[in-house]
């Protein structure tokens, strides 16, 4: 019989730390957005890919890939970004059924209007409460634990 790894106590106590102050910084970068009348952080994320990808745009898994939502989801929100005029789709020329993703020019401006409150947030959340080596130290540390094997 295969023994399975018990995580440690000192494990587990990071992994909880960790969940809960991502959930609260996300969330107060939210409000953030809320209170400044802009759309969600998942909209950034997208428009930043977009925007990113310049004039060519990025294809619909392009943008799963890069940003890590489910399909569904991504389908979604290209379908609300682009009914309030802030992406368009183009069609793929060797591709009848595909399709490429471009930031349009109201997009951009909703990104830098967005930025401005969300790199705000970050500044006041994280970058006022930490050293320049803590930033530095945590930013490797998150770093090490990106790149775990996903089991593929």
């Amino acid at each position: 019989m295969i023994e399975k790894a018990k995580p440690s106590p000192e494990a587990i106590k990071a992994w909880a730390r960790l969940m809960r102050v991502s959930r609260q910084l996300m969330e107060r970068a939210e409000d953030a957005l809320k209170e400044g009348g802009l759309p969600p952080l998942a909209w950034y994320d997208v428009l930043h890919e977009l925007a990113e990808a310049g004039e060519g745009g990025l294809r619909p898994f392009q943008l799963i890939e890069r940003t890590l939502f489910a399909q569904y989801n991504i389908s979604r929100l290209l379908a609300r970004l682009e009914a309030d005029g802030l992406v368009e789709k183009l069609p793929v020329a060797d591709d009848g059924r595909g399709q490429t993703i471009r930031v349009t020019p109201k997009g951009r401006e909703t990104r830098r209007r967005m930025w401005a409150i969300y790199g705000r947030s970050i500044e006041e959340l994280v970058g006022a409460k930490l050293s320049s080596d803590e930033l530095s130290t945590v930013s490797a540390l998150l770093g090490r634990l990106r790149h775990l094997p996903t089991g593929d």
